[in-house]
C-alpha cells in the first residue's frame, strides 16, 4: 500500500503569515415568464466581457519550461537550473512577463514555470518530486490526494459581490464569503505558490461548442494536479495555445497549504472559494483534484443558463442514428460514467453537459471514473482507458507487480481515474451532438431498497423527480461519508448549482416538452431489503445495462406497464432476461417479516420525499405536486 507523504509547509508558513424551488413544474405562463425573467438569453461573450470589465486583476500567462524576468525574458535563473536530457530540444514560449504576470502576485523571478507541459514531462516531475507517486503495470500514474480523498462541500464559498449577488442561490450550498476574506485567502495561496521551486500552468477550455466555451487557466504546484486538469479540460491545439490570450477564469491551487481558521468565514483549514468578479477560484487545505473539476462545473452552472443554455450534471451518449441521444442524470456513484460507456454507442461525455438550442455538448475533455471494484469484465471501456496518461488516485497496488487491486478500499471507497475522453474507443470527437435528446434517464441509488429498477415517468413525474434528485450519497465521494445515506439533491446536482433550482428545472421542462423526450427513472441501488440488511443486494449491473438497452431499442416503450403503489410509478410487468422480483421490489423482500419491513420502509421513504418537496411546493404547479408519493 502506497501513501503520499505530506508536503512540507515550513517554507510557506513565514510567507503566508503576513496574509494572516422548483417552478419546473408544468409549462405554464408563469413558468415562461420566469424563464424570460431569470434566463435572459445573453451570449457568452457578453457575459465574459462583463466579468472581465469588473475584474480587478490580470491573470497569469505562464511560459513553457521558461523563466522570465523584467530584465531578460529568455534567461534561466542559476539557482533554479533547468533540468533536461541533453538530447531534448525545447519548444519555448517567451511572453513579456511584465505584461503577462504583472498583477497576479506570482513572482516569476523565482519560480520555474511549466506551461501546458507534456504528459511525459509531468510524469517525470511527479515521480521525481512527489513522494509516493509510482507507475502502474498498465502505465497509469498512481498518486495520492493526501488526507482529503473526496470533496469538502462544507468548505465551499462564493464571494458575495455586487455584480452577481442577486443571482446566486444563497443557502447551505452556496455560502457567502466577503471580498476581503477572499483576498486574504488569495494572498495566502500566492505566498505559498511563490515559495515553490516550480509551478505548473495548464491553459484549456470548458465546453466543446466554440460558441460557448470558456478559457480556464490552472496554476498549481503539483505535477499530478496539472496532469489531472490536462485530462479533464479540453486540450488546445498548438495554434489555439499560441493565440490563447487572457483566460476567462483562473484556478489558483495551493491545496497543500491550509487556510487560516481564524479568517472570517472559514470553518476549517480547507477553503474552496470562487470569485466571479475577479474570475478566480482559490483552493487551500485540500489536494483532492476533484475540487478543480467541480469548480469549473460550478462556474459553467452560472454562466451557461445566463446564455440560455441548460447546464446539467449528466453523462451523454449517441447511437449510430445521430438523432438517438440519451442524457443520464445522477450524482456520483449512481452509474453515470459506467452506464454511458456503452460499446454500441458513442460517448459524448461522462459527467457534465450543456443542452443548447442546437443540441448537447460536453463541458469536459476527459472522464473521472470511480474505480472501486472495477474489472475488465464488467467495465471493459473504462478498464482499458487506464494506461499511460491516466491518473489513478488513492488506489492500492502490489509493490512488486504494480498491479492495482481495485477491490481494496483501505485508503478510500472513492478511488478514481482521470483519463482523456479519447481513451474511450467509441468517444464522439468533438464531444458534441447536433441533435436533441431522445431519452432522459434519471439515475438514483436507493439505499432503502424500495424503488423499482426502472420506471416510466410522465412529464409531471419527470419534473418532480428532477427537482427532488433523490439518491444515496455513496461512500467516499464526500469527506466523512463512509456508507450510503439518503439525500435529496435538487437537479441531481445540488452541490454544484449556483442559481436557484427553479431556473434549471423550468428550462428542462420547456426542452422536454419542445422535443418530446421520453423520461425514465432507473434505480441502481439495492433490492430485497435496505442497505446492510439480510437479503439485500445491489441491483446487478447486467440488469441495469439490459434495461437501458431496451430503452434504446424501443422495446421497453412497447412493454405492458402496471402502477407501483404509493409512488404511482409505471413499471414494466415483464422484461426479457430480468426476474420479476427484480422488476417489482414488493416481490423482492422475502418472508412475512420482510413484507412488513417493506411496507414500513416504503412509507418511510415516501414521507422523506414529501417532506423534501415541501420547500418547493409554493412554486410548483398542481400536477407536479400531485406526481409525488401518496401515503
Amino acid at each position: 500500500m502506497l501513501a503520499q507523504n505530506e508536503q512540507s509547509m515550513a517554507a510557506a508558513a513565514a510567507a503566508a503569515a503576513a496574509s494572516g424551488a422548483a417552478a419546473g413544474l408544468s409549462i405554464s405562463n408563469s413558468a415562461a415568464s420566469l424563464v424570460n425573467k431569470t434566463t435572459a438569453h445573453l451570449q457568452v461573450d457578453q457575459l465574459k466581457s462583463g466579468l472581465q470589465s469588473s475584474a480587478s486583476s490580470t491573470h497569469t500567462t505562464a511560459s513553457n519550461n521558461t523563466h522570465g524576468s523584467s530584465h531578460s525574458h529568455h534567461s534561466h535563473h542559476s539557482h533554479y537550473p533547468q533540468q533536461s536530457h541533453p538530447g531534448i530540444h525545447h519548444k519555448a514560449y517567451h511572453p513579456d512577463p511584465e505584461l503577462m504576470y504583472h498583477d497576479t502576485g506570482i513572482d516569476y523571478n523565482h519560480v520555474l514555470m511549466n506551461r501546458n507541459a507534456s504528459v511525459a514531462k509531468l510524469y517525470e516531475d511527479a515521480l521525481r518530486y512527489e513522494e509516493g507517486t509510482i507507475i502502474s503495470s498498465t502505465g497509469a500514474l498512481v498518486t495520492s490526494s493526501g488526507k482529503k480523498t473526496g470533496r469538502s462541500p462544507k468548505d465551499k464559498r462564493i464571494v458575495d459581490e455586487s455584480s452577481t449577488s442577486e443571482d446566486i442561490w444563497w443557502g447551505p450550498v452556496n455560502t457567502k464569503l466577503s471580498e476581503h476574506a477572499f483576498l486574504i485567502n488569495h494572498e495566502r495561496a500566492v505566498d505559498y505558490l511563490n515559495t515553490r521551486e516550480r509551478l505548473y500552468v495548464f491553459d484549456g477550455y470548458a465546453g466543446w461548442d466554440p460558441k460557448y466555451r470558456i478559457k480556464i487557466r490552472v496554476v498549481c504546484a503539483r505535477a499530478y494536479h496539472c496532469l489531472f486538469m490536462r485530462n479533464m479540460l479540453i486540450r488546445p491545439t498548438d495554434d489555439e495555445l499560441e493565440d490563447y490570450g487572457e483566460p476567462d477564469f483562473t484556478i489558483l491551487n495551493a491545496g497543500a497549504f491550509p487556510a487560516n481558521r481564524y479568517t472570517t468565514g472559514m470553518t476549517s483549514t480547507t477553503s474552496v472559494a470562487i470569485n466571479f468578479k475577479r474570475r478566480e477560484m482559490v483552493i487551500l487545505g485540500t489536494e483532492y483534484a476533484g475540487e478543480m473539476k467541480k469548480g469549473v462545473f460550478t462556474i459553467m452552472h452560472y454562466l451557461m443558463p445566463k446564455a440560455g443554455v441548460l447546464s446539467l450534471h449528466s453523462s451523454a451518449n449517441q447511437g449510430e442514428d445521430k438523432e438517438d441521444v440519451t442524457l443520464f442524470f445522477g450524482l456520483s456513484g449512481t452509474g453515470k460514467t459506467t452506464l454511458s460507456a456503452d460499446p454500441r454507442r458513442h460517448l459524448i461525455g461522462d459527467d457534465e453537459h450543456c443542452w443548447s438550442d442546437k443540441g448537447v455538448f460536453n463541458i469536459e475533455g476527459g472522464c473521472y471514473a470511480k474505480c472501486i471494484d472495477l474489472s475488465e469484465e464488467k467495465e471493459p471501456e473504462i478498464f482499458g482507458a487506464i494506461r499511460f496518461g491516466s491518473v489513478l488516485e488513492n488506489v492500492v497496488l502490489d509493490e512488486d507487480t504494480r498491479q492495482v487491486d481495485y477491490k481494496d478500499n483501505s485508503l478510500t471507497e472513492n478511488t478514481r481515474c482521470a483519463y482523456p475522453i479519447e481513451y474511450i474507443p467509441n468517444a464522439l470527437i468533438p464531444c458534441m451532438s447536433g441533435s436533441h435528446p431522445k431519452n432522459i434517464i434519471m439515475l438514483t441509488c436507493d439505499a432503502f431498497g424500495v424503488l423499482p429498477p426502472v420506471s416510466r415517468l410522465s412529464p409531471a413525474q419527470a419534473m418532480y423527480h428532477f427537482i427532488s434528485g433523490f439518491t444515496a450519497k455513496m461512500a467516499g465521494t464526500e469527506d466523512g461519508v463512509t456508507e450510503p445515506e439518503a439525500t435529496f439533491s435538487a437537479c441531481f446536482g445540488q452541490p454544484f448549482l449556483v442559481l436557484h433550482p427553479t431556473q434549471y428545472a423550468t428550462m428542462l421542462a420547456s426542452k422536454i416538452e419542445e422535443h418530446k423526450v421520453d423520461v425514465w427513472l432507473i434505480n441502481t441501488g439495492w433490492t430485497g431489503g435496505a442497505y446492510g440488511k439480510a437479503g439485500s443486494q445491489r441491483i446487478s449491473l447486467k440488469y441495469s445495462r439490459a434495461i437501458i438497452d431496451a430503452i434504446h431499442s424501443g422495446e421497453l416503450k412497447q412493454a405492458e406497464f402496471q402502477t407501483y403503489p404509493v409512488f404511482g410509478l409505471e413499471i414494466p410487468k415483464a422484461m426479457k432476461g430480468i426476474p420479476g422480483d427484480v422488476l417489482n421490489p414488493a416481490e423482492a423482500w422475502k418472508g412475512e417479516e420482510g413484507k412488513r419491513e417493506y411496507l414500513t420502509t416504503v412509507r418511510k421513504l415516501a414521507e422523506l420525499f414529501n417532506e423534501n418537496f415541501d420547500k418547493y411546493a409554493d412554486q410548483a404547479s398542481e400536477d407536479v405536486i400531485a406526481a409525488g408519493p401518496k401515503i
